[in-house]
């Protein structure tokens, strides 16, 4: 009913206001005694009756003209369901407005087009790419940059994002106006990376839209290329000279008073044969510590079973287990889920771990290695995931070490007993190998000691279906390159 009585009063309106006019004109004319009363009332009253339907016509062609329009925008084309107005004006003006919706929709539908395009155009860019409102928060990111910094981005202001204060500098400055600018910085977690940034003002930002543009260049690879380049160097320079300068000191000796002495040369021969085993085992761990540093800022996506890997890893040291007489016992939980690595790393981790508990622990003694899911890490500064995380202990029986070289335990080079690491063919390099993996691995990794009864080194990883979820705190020198007790006597 009540969509009767707004036109119908709408109509009343239009009526009198047409009619009113009339009738004062007509009374005028009557009241001057130039037209006759009845005549002129018979006028008015025929007059407003004609006002009256032309108002009515009027009203009912622009009603179904509004209705027209309405259906058509509804469906987007124009072609609504309506039947198009009889009149011709209004006829005009709905085939005016249609075109007016057809042309409006197919515009909507380019730009959404090419929206879409730009989406997917940002999406394939492989480093990542954000764009920040006035309000330092962020309006849109691409696919790398939600790999980075993660899904849940959008919205969140950058320095919740992007804690540096260099980069959070660089926006202020060019959102107040300064400028677009260059600048390259460091994130510390979970690994140590470094980019580079270009912060670009848009031009006339819209309310709630981006205001700036912060383009990321990923140079970690180029850095630690050029740092693995000078470790190298030094490193080799370091410790290859001492076993080079005996090797050519034999073999000077050899050519010259010791030249028919075949006692001498067979002494000689297998010290030189020892200092040369060295230096390849020396340069093949520096030539493997290169690699992992190249690529621990990418953390491994495989699936990796631990049982049937440790099983491996004691196989393959059972020799020398047999050598010193040493029993090594693995110890794996019922069900233990695989864990997210890279296989081939992960027993180089537990070859060096072992190696090192039979090497320094006692003779005839036990090396037991323990895999357990574990719902928190006893670990600094790491957190396991949702659906926890897995342990693998190696525990010897040595006589463990003072807890002032704990600190150092991961450093490459680092030795507690020199002379008794390079007697038994250690180059120093094996624990800052294990950290460095283990870092990739978003893992973590611990050690314990009790001096006099043994040390126990632990590795945290995460379990294949939670290792989204796990969080690593701190640099890359914190929860893999951190102690929270003693080491074996002296890490290879």
């Amino acid at each position: 009913m009540a969509a009767h009585v707004v036109p119908l009063r709408r109509w009343a309106r239009i009526s009198l206001a047409a009619s009113l006019p009339l009738g004062l004109a007509f009374l005028l004319l009557a009241l001057l005694d130039l037209t006759p009363p009845v005549p002129a009332a018979t006028a008015w009253a025929g007059l407003s009756l004609l006002a009256a339907l032309v108002a009515h016509v009027a009203l009912r062609d622009v009603g179904t003209l509004a209705r027209h329009v309405e259906a058509s925008a509804e469906e987007g084309s124009g072609g609504g369901g309506e039947t198009a107005p009889a009149g011709t004006l209004t006829r005009e003006l709905a085939t005016a407005i249609e075109r007016h919706l057809r042309a409006a929709a197919e515009g909507r539908a380019r730009l959404a087009g090419e929206r879409a395009e730009l989406d997917r155009a940002l999406d394939a860019l492989p480093e990542p790419l954000l764009l920040l409102g006035a309000d330092r928060k962020i309006v849109r990111a691409n696919r790398a940059a939600t790999s980075l910094l993660g899904d849940e981005v959008s919205g969140r202001h950058i320095s919740a994002s992007l804690r540096n204060p260099q980069l959070i500098e660089a926006v202020e400055q060019t959102i107040d106006g300064g400028g677009g600018r260059d600048i390259e910085f460091t994130l510390q977690a979970p690994v140590e990376r470094t980019f580079a940034a270009r912060v670009e003002p848009l031009p006339e930002p819209r309310e709630g839209g981006a205001a700036l543009l912060l383009a990321l260049v990923d140079f970690t690879a180029v850095r630690r290329t050029d740092q693995m380049r000078a470790d190298f160097v030094a490193n080799a320079s370091h410790e290859i000279r001492t076993p080079l300068a005996t090797l050519m000191g034999f073999i000077e000796t050899l050519q010259g008073s010791a030249r028919d002495d075949a006692e001498a040369r067979e002494r000689f021969l297998a010290i030189m044969d020892q200092h040369g085993k060295r230096m390849a085992r020396l340069v093949e761990d520096l030539l493997s510590l290169s690699r992992i540093e190249m690529n621990e800022h990418t953390p491994p996506t495989d699936s990796v079973p631990l049982p049937s890997l440790l099983t491996h890893v004691r196989n393959t040291l059972a020799w020398q287990a047999e050598r010193r007489g040493v029993a090594v016992a693995i110890d794996a939980e019922d069900e233990l889920p695989a864990v997210i690595g890279d296989g081939d790393e992960l027993t180089q981790v537990f070859l060096n771990l072992v190696d090192n508990a039979i090497k320094y622990g006692d003779d005839r003694g036990m090396v037991r290695v323990e895999a357990r899911r574990v719902a928190e890490a006893q670990a600094t500064g790491w957190a396991a995931g949702r659906d926890g995380a897995v342990s693998v202990s190696v525990v010897d029986q040595g006589a463990g070490i003072p807890r002032e070289h704990l600190p150092r335990l991961t450093e490459r080079f680092y030795r507690v007993d020199k002379a008794r690491s390079r007697e038994l063919g250690g180059t120093g390099l094996g624990l800052a190998i294990v950290k460095h993996i283990v870092n990739r691995h978003r893992g973590a990794l611990t050690i314990d000691s009790v001096p006099g009864e043994g040390s126990t080194f632990t590795v945290y990883l995460q379990p294949a279906e939670g290792a989204q979820d796990a969080a690593v705190a701190g640099s890359s020198e914190g929860p893999a390159g951190g102690t929270t007790a003693a080491a074996p006597g002296a890490p290879s």
